[in-house]
């Protein structure tokens, strides 16, 4: 057979082979977006041809197999055990999508930037690492990854500007350092039952001469601890307690801390999304400048201010006086799925990741459902303390979000970026978010179905519709190193749990580790460039008198750390909520 003849035959079979691979993924797309991509913000020719793209931009790397990591929430579940699946027949890419712990994947993004060897080829890891990333340089700069290198693998329908977290992800260079994958805010969660009782009602204002509401600020919320634990006692007969939380001394004690506590109390400056010049971590950075200048009040700071001291405090005391005995040896994993027993009338503290496991019906052992399976419960902005002022920082929001690193290869990399896009696009975000409640894209929480399932979600939606959601944000850019500051937390605050330190002698101790762990920093900056000229430039040690004011943080301390308590009506804050969306 001569050449002439065998070139056209190659041909052919190559086109044949083509438009079969082609037309298989075009029938596993069909596929899946009839049985699970519903409901979606797309049509579906739009899902098809969202999906056709991601098919044709993954065929050089059909028959890769990648490796990806996230913490254990419902959300990464349903990635891990249903998107994986369906991007691999798709696609023709496997991935391995492994779920860990938050300390772990922590653990697993440190030792990547640190040894430069490629553990995973994609992770979905905290925005609070915001800092981290644009100071190091580690992972990939995406704004730029999009527009350069992998232009040919980005997905033309993404619309970065219907993520509601992009802010949050955002550098202080402002490039787009991380995609949103999740999101969840922390906010205040009570049983609107009970405090509907009218007897109940009428007990708590003849004792405190105010109603009983959802708390405006921490004064309220330990009043009300104080009467569901000590004055109601038991419901139902069932004893109950005024207040829920964790003590354990473990890595999640110290995010218990990182994620806005101190800046609920007051403990920061003013500002969104994170207070400056002193942040929610008492870590002090100038406006205009990317080099924080230390975290003890001796140097500016607020880590171990009056306003973080106190924080601290309440947090010991009502865990202690308030909450269900054996709360103090809980973890945040233990802590907030035990509310499901129904023996708990509020909590300042709660994640609304958690929203999936309180709406489970009563046959599942959830007993803050009614037979129809409706909650008893209610979310609401969380209370703040004292030393708060307006326009502040809320409350914490995660925004566990996509991060690729320098370290892996770049068709691993481009890979795993086409995955990230996939779980993210909007074919499939709607159904998503309908088995996570973790709420990314402001087109998904519109979405009509939402509408339909907001009365059966106590408040998520209207909270996720509203403004107010912008005032809950992750750890910003102040923390240079969040790896390196983090663990600097639990060990601290696990020695006022254990009774071995007071809130103060720990809190004291926190802030001068935190300058001395920055002081380090500084010095490999300033030798090496490690954090590219925005490692921190600690100041001076000065008289703590010279930092502490009435007008700015670090804030003097009040002559009186409890006025009177201050509630809302739910009805109305929801009122607030739905006329502003």
């Amino acid at each position: 057979m001569s050449i002439r003849t065998t070139l056209p035959a190659a041909a052919l079979l190559v086109a044949m082979f083509g438009a079969s691979s082609a037309f298989a993924d075009e029938a596993a797309a069909k596929k899946w977006i009839d049985s699970e991509f519903q409901p979606s913000t797309l049509s579906k020719d739009e899902q098809m041809k969202e999906m056709k793209w991601f098919a044709k931009a993954a065929e050089p790397f059909k028959g890769m197999e990648i490796n990806v990591l996230s913490e254990g929430i419902p959300t990464h579940t349903y990635e891990a055990e249903v998107l994986a699946k369906a991007f691999e027949e798709i696609t023709g890419i496997k991935v391995n999508h492994q779920i860990l712990g938050e300390g772990e994947v922590v653990q697993a993004v440190q030792t990547q930037m640190q040894t430069n060897r490629n553990l995973y080829d994609g992770y979905v890891n905290d925005s609070d690492l915001i800092g981290t990333h644009s100071r190091l340089q580690s992972a990939i700069n995406l704004t730029d990854w999009m527009a350069g290198e992998g232009k040919d693998v980005t997905n033309p329908m993404l619309d970065l500007d219907d993520f509601m977290g992009k802010s949050f992800t955002t550098g202080p260079d402002g490039k787009l350092w991380q995609l949103p994958d999740q999101q969840f805010a922390n906010l205040y969660w009570f049983r609107k039952d009970w405090f509907d009782r009218p007897d109940l009602k009428a007990k708590f204002k003849a004792k405190y001469g105010y109603e009983l509401g959802v708390p405006v600020n921490w004064s309220a919320y330990e009043d009300i601890a104080e009467f569901f634990t000590n004055d109601v006692k038991e419901i139902d007969g069932v004893r109950v307690y005024g207040h829920m939380d964790y003590g354990k001394r473990a890595p999640d004690l110290g995010w218990r801390m990182t994620d806005a506590w101190l800046s609920m109390a007051g403990e920061a400056d003013v500002g969104i999304p994170n207070g400056r010049p002193v942040d929610e971590w008492g870590i002090r950075m100038e406006k205009g400048s990317c080099n924080p200048v230390g975290a003890s009040v001796s140097r500016g700071g607020g880590a171990n201010s009056p306003a973080a001291v106190y924080a601290v405090r309440k947090w010991d005391e009502w865990l202690r006086q308030y909450a269900p005995p054996g709360a103090a040896d809980l973890d945040f994993y233990q802590s907030l799925p035990a509310l499901a027993q129904g023996n708990v009338a509020q909590q300042i503290f709660w994640y609304s990741a958690f929203t999936a496991t309180m709406v489970q019906p009563k046959d599942k052992g959830n007993n803050t459902v009614d037979a129809a399976g409706k909650p008893l419960w209610r979310m609401a902005p969380s209370p703040h303390g004292p030393y708060w002022k307006e326009g502040s920082q809320r409350g914490y929001q995660d925004a566990g979000s996509w991060t690729l690193f320098n370290s892996t290869p770049v068709d691993r990399r481009k890979a795993a970026w086409l995955y990230a896009q996939f779980v993210v696009s909007k074919t499939v975000d709607v159904k998503k978010s309908q088995v996570g409640l973790t709420f990314i894209r402001d087109s998904t929480v519109r979405h009509k179905s939402f509408t339909e399932r907001a009365p059966n979600l106590g408040g998520l939606i209207e909270f996720y519709r509203s403004p107010d959601r912008v005032a809950w944000t992750p750890t910003g850019v102040n923390v240079p190193d969040y790896p390196k500051l983090a663990q600097l937390f639990w060990q601290n605050i696990g020695d006022v749990n254990s009774g071995a330190f007071t809130p103060q002698q720990a809190m004291d101790r926190l802030a001068e580790q935190m300058d001395q762990v920055m002081a380090r920093m500084q010095a490999v900056d300033e030798s090496n460039n490690v954090y590219h000229g925005c490692g921190p430039r600690l100041n001076p040690k000065s008289d703590p008198s010279k930092w502490l004011s009435k007008d700015h943080a670090p804030w003097a301390k009040l002559d009186n750390e409890k006025p009177k308590g201050e509630t809302i009506a739910y009805d109305e804050l929801i009122k607030r909520w739905t006329e502003n969306q």
